[in-house]
């Protein structure tokens, strides 16, 4: 195994709001784990307690909380390892990533990266409005334990989403609160997943490590059959995140189609 890389917490000196020192640690390993630094094996809590100078008492709080998130592998007579978790999501239905995660016995949240109406061509023509047209802008990064797991940006018609401007996204769900305060959800729609190399920025917003790609996810949800109510685009960690299908008898039919090059994307 390389040579750990994490940061001595002592050296960092105190934090503003006085966080305990396995808190401090414990977040240090989840950017790690994040990163893919522990795909060759995870430290013992000697070499742990040695890179961070903290105490044995530290280490172990931090690894225990790590252990009941799912995220190490401790098993007897076995060294300890990042355990392979992924979000699964079938496919074949309108879904919210916020009850998936939640439902998969994960803590969900997100950091609200922008909300206000804002003006996009690209998206105003999958909404079927005028590319100049007003519209509701949501842009989140969204957490699956404490681990960015998508970056997710959604657009509504402004008469739609301007209810929602004082909601708090970084815990409610999107489609819940367009339900309380605007009686509407989607009821159907399109969606199209294509795999995606992601450039540096996106690497850095969602902690990527070499090699991990991404889903780019993009959905118009509809109301009423055919009316646009909804247009979304997320990019989506590869290395959490599994699309399922099921079959009966009768089979099963798998789209395709081809993708022109998208000026805006």
């Amino acid at each position: 195994m390389a040579p750990s890389t994490g940061r001595d917490v002592t050296a960092e000196g105190p934090s503003p709001r006085r966080e305990p020192k396995w808190q401090v640690l414990h977040r240090d390993l989840l950017r790690r784990i994040g990163a893919g630094e522990f795909a060759d094996g995870f430290p013992g809590e000697l070499e742990l307690t040695e890179r961070y100078g903290v105490s044995r008492h530290t280490v172990r709080e931090a690894l225990r909380r790590l252990r009941e998130s799912g995220l190490l592998d401790t098993h007897r007579g076995r060294s300890t390892r990042v355990a392979a978790r992924s979000i699964e999501q079938p496919l074949g239905g309108l879904y919210s990533l916020f009850r998936v995660v939640e439902e998969q016995g994960l803590e969900q949240r997100s950091e609200v990266l922008d909300l206000g109406i804002r003006t996009d061509a690209h998206a105003a023509r999958e909404l079927g409005l005028a590319p100049e047209a007003p519209l509701f802008h949501l842009e989140r990064l969204r957490y699956a334990d404490d681990l960015p797991l998508a970056h997710d940006r959604v657009w509504l018609p402004e008469e739609v989403g301007r209810p929602l401007l004082d909601a708090d996204f970084g815990h409610a769900a999107l489609y819940d609160e367009l339900v309380r305060r605007v009686g509407v959800r989607p009821s159907g729609g399109r969606e199209r997943i294509a795999a995606v190399v992601p450039d540096d920025a996106q690497r850095r917003l969602l902690q990527l490590g070499p090699g991990v790609a991404c889903f780019a996810v993009e959905r118009t949800g509809t109301v009423l059959g055919s009316q646009p109510l909804e247009y979304r685009r997320t990019l989506v960690r590869g290395d959490r995140y599994d699309l399922l299908t099921s079959w009966t008898p009768g089979g099963f039919r798998l789209g395709a189609e081809s993708r022109p090059e998208d000026p805006d994307a």
